[in-house]
Order: C-alpha cells, then sequence, then structure tokens
C-alpha cells in the first residue's frame, strides 16, 4: 500500500497506474485482435499453415513467460525494484511490435520471432504492473483501482483502434499502412506507460536471501504458494477448472481476427471495428456483471459467463455471413468480461484475510500455465484438418492439388471444426466450477482467520 504519500501524490499514482494499462491495452487490441494476427496468417504466411504457425508462436511466449515470471517476480520483489523490471519488459514489448513493421509477405521465421518477444516482454510487463497496485492503492481501495484500471485500459484500446481505422480507411489495400499501425501501437503504449515510472513511488522493500539464489527463492515462493493453499478445497477445485477454461478463452482472444478472416472474409478495416465492438461489450459486461454478482453470488454469475461464452463460440461455428459474426463477437466480448472479472473476483471470496498475496500469487501461475496449450491445440487442429480435407479431395480425384478454391473451402472446414477445441476446453472447464461451492469457501475462509 501507498505510505507517506499525500492524497494527491496518490491519485497521481493511480492515474500513471491507468495510463499504463490505457496503453498496454492497445497492444492486445491491435496486435492480438485486429491487425497483426489476422496480417500474419493471410498475408506473411498466406496459407493454412499460419494458423498452426500462429498458435505456435503463442504457445512459444506463454510458455517462457511462464517460466520466466517466478523467477523475474522473485528478482523485483526481493530486490524492491518492480518499476525497473517493468521498464525492461516494457520497452522489450514496444521496441519489438514497433519492428514488426519490417515484416513482409514470406518473412515467416522474423515474423514470428519478433512477435514471440514483443509477446514476452507484454505478458511479463503485467507480472510487474499489477504488483505495482499495493503501491498506489490502500487496502480498502484495491479493488475499485483494480476495477478503473479495467476499463479505463479498454477504452484506451478502443482509441488506438480508431486512430488505426482512420488511416486504413483513408489507404484502403495498403499493406504498408497495415504494418505502419503496428509503429503507432508500439508508440501509443510507450507514450501512456512513461508517467507509471515517474509519478509511481514504489516503497522499496528489498527482502534478505538468506543465501539463497533467485531461481531457488522462485521454487520456495511456489511452494509456499501452494502450502498455503492446498487445504481450501473449494479455491483448488475453482483452479482445476480455471486452469482448463482459460485455455479456451485465451485461445478465442488469439484466433478471433483468424477465425473472422477465414471463414467470413472479414476485411482489415472490418476487423478493427469488430474488435472495438467487442471492447464495448466487454466494458459492459464487466460493470453489469460487476453489479449482479455482489447481489447474487459471484460463482452463480461465472458459470452463466462461461455458458454464454459456449454458446457465442458454437456460433462461430454456424453463423452464415459478417452480420452474425459481429453479432455472436459482440455476445463473445460480454461473456468474457464476466469470466475473466469474476475469475479474478473469486479468488478473494476464498482467500482468508492476510492470505490474499498468496492466493492471487497461485490464481497468476494457473493463469499463465493455462493459457500454453489453447492456442496450440486450436493452431494444429485448423492446420490438421485443412490439410486432411484437401488431401482427400485429391485422392478422390475431385479436384487437383492446386486448386485455389478447393484450398480456400479446405481451410475454411478446418478452421470451422477446430473451433470444436475452444468448446471442449470451454465446456470441460465448466463441469469442475459446478462442484464448487462458494458458501463452503467462504466459512472456510473466514475459519481460517479465526484459527490465525
Amino acid at each position: 500500500m501507498v505510505k507517506k504519500m499525500d492524497s494527491k501524490q496518490k491519485k497521481m499514482a493511480q492515474w500513471a497506474w491507468y495510463f499504463y494499462d490505457f496503453g498496454n491495452s492497445a497492444y492486445a487490441a491491435v496486435v492480438l485482435l485486429a491487425v497483426y494476427a489476422a496480417y500474419f496468417k493471410q498475408s506473411v504466411v498466406g496459407t493454412a499453415e499460419g494458423s498452426a504457425l500462429w498458435g505456435l508462436s503463442l504457445t512459444i511466449s506463454m510458455l517462457i513467460v511462464a517460466v520466466i515470471s517466478p523467477i523475474f517476480g522473485a528478482m523485483a520483489d526481493y530486490s524492491g525494484r518492480k518499476k525497473t523490471f517493468l521498464f525492461i519488459m516494457t520497452a522489450i514489448a514496444t521496441v519489438f511490435t514497433g519492428l514488426l513493421f519490417f515484416v513482409q509477405k514470406g518473412d515467416i521465421f522474423l515474423g514470428m520471432v519478433l512477435f514471440i518477444i514483443a509477446e514476452i516482454g507484454y505478458r511479463s510487463g503485467q507480472v510487474f504492473y499489477n504488483g505495482l497496485l499495493i503501491d498506489v492503492a490502500d487496502d480498502d481501495e484495491i479493488a475499485k483501482v483494480s476495477g478503473n484500471g479495467w476499463a479505463i485500459g479498454s477504452l484506451g484500446g478502443i482509441i488506438c483502434l480508431v486512430i488505426v481505422l482512420i488511416l486504413i480507411q483513408l489507404n484502403p489495400g495498403n499493406t504498408v499502412i497495415v504494418r505502419l499501425s503496428l509503429v503507432i501501437t508500439a508508440v501509443y503504449f510507450m507514450i501512456f506507460a512513461l508517467p507509471a515510472f515517474f509519478w509511481i513511488k514504489e516503497e522499496h522493500r528489498p527482502q534478505d536471501k538468506e543465501g539463497k539464489n533467485y531461481f531457488q527463492i522462485a521454487l520456495q515462493r511456489i511452494r509456499n504458494t501452494l502450502r498455503s493453499v492446498k487445504n481450501f478445497k473449494e479455491f483448488i477445485k475453482f483452479m482445476v477448472a480455471l486452469l482448463i477454461y482459460n485455455d479456451g478463452i485465451i485461445a478465442a482472444l488469439d484466433f478471433a481476427a483468424i477465425i473472422g478472416a477465414v471463414l467470413y472474409g472479414v476485411t482489415s478495416t472490418e476487423l478493427i471495428i469488430f474488435v472495438i465492438i467487442v471492447q464495448i461489450t466487454n466494458v459492459i459486461g464487466a460493470y453489469i456483471y460487476g453489479i449482479m454478482s455482489e447481489k447474487g453470488g459471484v460463482k452463480k454469475y461465472l458459470v452463466q459467463s462461461l455458458i454464454l461464452m459456449i454458446v457465442s463460440v458454437i456460433g462461430m461455428m454456424f453463423m452464415p455471413n459478417k452480420l452474425g459474426f459481429f453479432i455472436v463477437g459482440a455476445l463473445a466480448g460480454y461473456a468474457m468480461a464476466g469470466v475473466q472479472m469474476l475469475s479474478r473476483t473469486m479468488v478473494s471470496v476464498f482467500a482468508p484475510d492476510g492470505k490474499s498475496a498468496e492466493f492471487y500469487g497461485f490464481f497468476s501461475l494457473a493463469g499463465r500455465s493455462s493459457s500454453i496449450i489453447g492456442p496450440g491445440v486450436m493452431g494444429l487442429a485448423a492446420t490438421g484438418i485443412s490439410a486432411w480435407v484437401m488431401n482427400t479431395l485429391v485422392k478422390a480425384e475431385l479436384v487437383t492439388a492446386g486448386d485455389t478454391n478447393a484450398l480456400v473451402i479446405s481451410e475454411q472446414i478446418g478452421h470451422r471444426f477446430a473451433i470444436i477445441t475452444l468448446v471442449f476446453f470451454l465446456l470441460v472447464g465448466l463441469m469442475p466450477l459446478l462442484f464448487v461451492n462458494e458458501e463452503e469457501g467462504r466459512k472456510a475462509a473466514k475459519a481460517a482467520v479465526v484459527k490465525k
């Protein structure tokens, strides 16, 4: 929490924290959702294999982040230098996002490497950004400040998308402008990240390493976290559910643009409009689910939002046109806000007083770990099914190997059926969630405080 800061200083620190999310969200909106994903698949690779390579890039980056985050987190905590690590990761994310401008048709390896490094910077930076929350907010306002960051961050993504949309609209079909949008995103991210490094006064809490190296400290922290949560059965059941359904959520986010481009022929401009709509419904969903969960229980509406997400993903398989894709996308944005926000809220419900840091640490570790499999499976399924369909048609002598129309149809069939993998993760993750008893979890948290 913030100490020795007057109200004006604290307000500036909070706004700096909001501004970072404002810029950070532009990366997610432009690189992951609206522009680079589709550009890499359609223009850089240009074949069905692009989906597998995109999924592979995401899996590699998520795996690296899952490995290095506990170590870097320990280094930041024990040295009292979260801002330093945040600066390094932000610099990596913005520089390599800007360098994506140089990725053109056929530059597959370059496009993957630059994206993987940018993604590592972006994802790792979030660890230290989240860690600074205790430096900008007192305990009784953490939830409010966190919620404000979510809403303001979403607005930042929308504004950057509008800027990019205007440029692309003024220069239709110009891939240079599409690539330039990545530079604009990098600069936008960097500008709004800067206040965090000047206005947030991190309270240095360097700790004694007791002769251990940072890798040993990281392992010890993970062991301590596991030890802290192992006796909370409802929380463990919830984490099992999260580990599964979060794979479907992340994969749906990362492949939305590719699905739109392949199945519905959505253009660059239309994709940007699509993501803006999704961002808006995401904010609306966060607000509505926040109000409803306070009155009706967190688990109830988490289950509801997950079912709604499953319905919207299934809808992507059967919608006949772009309008239908936009409708289910808007529904998915609304549902996804509920899943992500209420998942985070469930942690606070099950965490005893004084143990929230350990529980959120486990939640963070589970979230990063669960993001590894989904995108890779989705990409491999799309590419594998597309190749199988095409080979079957060629062997049956219905088409020739180079038939362009057959390749397009095979790719569409592959992606349509690959969406089943998203449904699988979401549906299987829903099953253990149904057996989570929120009331028992609350009682266990209170009982742990009493024993303490």
